[in-house]
């Protein structure tokens, strides 16, 4: 399972308030809805949160394995 590390955080280290990135028009709102729910996001969002905090997608996301089925 794909886990995002704190991108709201980031962005916020970065200067860019959830406020400001909706005025801004640089992440849609339902996105900032789905990163405060966990939900997933596209690639062109990794690729924008990327660009704005000037980091790798690695910085935003870790590989966490499933449990196994007992």
């Amino acid at each position: 399972m794909i886990e995002y590390l704190d991108i709201l955080g980031k962005l916020s280290a970065a200067g860019y308030s959830t406020y400001r990135l909706r005025k801004e028009n640089l992440i849609p709102g339902s996105t900032l809805d789905r990163l405060h729910r966990g939900g997933p996001i596209s690639t062109v969002t990794i690729d924008t949160i990327c660009r704005l905090c000037e980091c790798q997608p690695g910085d935003l996301l870790a590989y966490r394995p499933d449990d196994p089925d007992p």
